[in-house]
Order: structure tokens, then sequence, then C-alpha cells
């Protein structure tokens, strides 16, 4: 039972956990490594003193505690609960820096917190307080049915984000097309929308519950590169060969596309009025797809006024 043989070890508990909250915010939340080492510390001190002083955290009082004894038991206890939580999710967070990926994550990082502190609150209620844990969750129940009902639409979008997080559909800053024609690049991620920005540099915010709807492609995987066609006409009284060898002059006289893979030539068709070609080349990224593909209209006309090549009239 709690009595006076417990009274100096339950204070020592409630001083090592105030402590270690004091010490936690003075940390500050731009030293994660330096916040979860103190948690630890000061958990591990609290679990060592519980145990020598045969103080079980997941046993209710029993009714001989009494007074600042029963006071302090209880605020023990509660720290105690508390320090476990913050150790827990401490170490998910350093997790998750560790793989570098802590915006992707965030949404899962979320509700793991979100799971760990529902967890700690009905631990303190059930075995600090006594509280009956059944009949709680029992009526939780009840009442997140009725806010489920209530709110169908957000928790659409709320499980639809989850979906795509675990799916890893995207990363943030991936360029992404979606079947409406939406295409951008991947700016943030939350519980309810997707952000991309637009090659206008304008924000569109998307519901998740839309998104998970549509077919999605991505530009940015497997890598950046982005592959550009370019049709170009020339009269037919021109050697198609001659054609070929100067737009692949224009190819690699380019400084703007990816050489590797090396851009192509492709014959495409010929007839009375004209022999149309297709140059088939790669940029970085989609970002410079439009300045490369200026470079090369202009290389381009530089080479046909080189080689003696004229530009057939439009089909």
């Amino acid at each position: 039972m709690l009595g006076d043989d417990h009274f100096l070890p339950l204070v020592l508990i409630n001083v090592l956990g105030t402590a270690g909250i004091v010490v936690w915010h003075v940390q500050g939340c731009d030293r994660p490594t330096g916040r979860l080492i103190v948690q630890i510390l000061f958990f591990i001190g609290m679990s060592i003193v519980l145990y020598a002083g045969g103080i079980a955290p997941h046993q209710a009082d029993d009714g001989y505690a009494e007074g600042l004894t029963a006071v302090l038991s209880k605020s023990a206890r509660i720290l105690w609960w508390t320090h476990l939580a913050w150790t827990v999710i401490g170490f998910i967070h350093i997790y998750v820096r560790v793989n570098r990926k802590p915006q992707e994550a965030h949404l899962i990082l979320d509700m793991a917190v979100a799971g760990i502190y529902l967890g700690v609150a009905l631990s303190v209620m059930g075995f600090v307080f006594g509280l009956p844990i059944a009949t709680l969750v029992t009526t939780s129940g009840v009442v997140a049915l009725i806010l489920g009902l209530a709110l169908q639409n957000t928790l659409g979008d709320v499980f639809s984000g989850i979906a795509l997080t675990l799916g890893k559909a995207y990363a943030i800053g991936d360029w992404v097309q979606l079947s409406d024609g939406t295409a951008g690049r991947v700016m943030e991620t939350n519980w309810r929308s997707t952000n991309l920005l637009t090659g206008l540099n304008n924000i569109v915010v998307l519901p998740n519950s839309m998104l998970a709807k549509q077919s999605l492609t991505s530009l940015s995987r497997p890598d950046e590169s982005h592959l550009i066609t370019l049709g170009v006409r020339f009269a037919a009284g021109q050697r198609p060969r001659i054609v070929e060898d100067a737009m692949r002059t224009v190819l690699e006289t380019s400084t703007r596309i990816v050489k590797d893979p090396p851009p192509a030539v492709a014959l495409k068709a010929i007839d009375a009025e004209a022999i149309e070609v297709e140059l088939q080349f790669r940029v970085a990224s989609l970002a410079t797809g439009t300045s490369a593909k200026n470079e090369i209209i202009d290389l381009i006309h530089d080479q046909c006024g080189a080689s003696g090549l004229s530009l057939a009239e439009p089909a």
C-alpha cells in the first residue's frame, strides 16, 4: 500500500517529472536530438525511482493512500505516463528525420502522435483515477460515430490523404500531372488537401479525396528528366539524309538539353509537299522545357540558313 514509506519516492518522481518538463522546453524545437536525450534520461530516472519504491504506475491507488501522499501519487503517475508518451514520440520523430522524409510522413506522424496521446489519456483515467475504461471507450465510440456521420467529406479527405501518403504516389517537390490536365509541383500535403505549384506560378489546392479518384502521372520519377518532341516540316525537294544530318547538328549544338541518353532525329513521313521530321530530346527537368524548346527552334532557324534548307507550308 502507499504510505509514508512511499512519500520520498513520490516527491522525487514529481521533482524529476517537473524538472524534465522545464528542461524539455528549454531545449527548444530546433534540437530534437537533445530533447530526446532529456526525455530518455528523465523517464529512466523516474522509472528507477518507481521500481525502487515499489510503486506500479499501471495500478490504481488503493484506499490507504490519502492526503498529501494521494496527491503526490496521482501527480507522479500522471508525470510518468506523460514522459512515456514524449519519449515514444521523440523516438518516432528521430526515426522520421533519419529517413529524411519529415514532410512526406507528417500525416502518419500526426496520426501516431494522436494515438499515443489517446492511449496515455485512457491509461491515466483508468490506472490513476480508477475510471471504467470500457465505459469510456464505448461512449467515445458512440460520439465518434456521430462525428463521423457529420464530417463525412472531411474524413474522406483525411483518409484519402493517409492512403496517398502510404502509397507513396508522390513526394514533396515532385512534378505531377492529373487526368484532368492539372499539372504542377507538389508543395505541401496535409490532412485535408494537397497544394500544387503550377507553371503559371499559381497554387492549386486539391482536396485529397478528389486527388485519390484521379489517375496521376509522376513527371519526376524515376528522375526529373523529361522527354520533349518537336515536329518540323521541310520542303520535299531536299534529300532526307541532309535534313536528318542538319537536325542532328542542331541537337548536338544545343546546351540546354540532356545528352545522355542521346537525342534522336526521326523521319516520320514524306510526300509531295514535305518531309516530316520529329526531334526527340530530354531536358533536366520540366521547368527547363520551355527554354530548351525555344533554343532548339532558334538553332533550327540558323541551321536552315546555313544548310540551305527550306521549311514546308503548314499541312
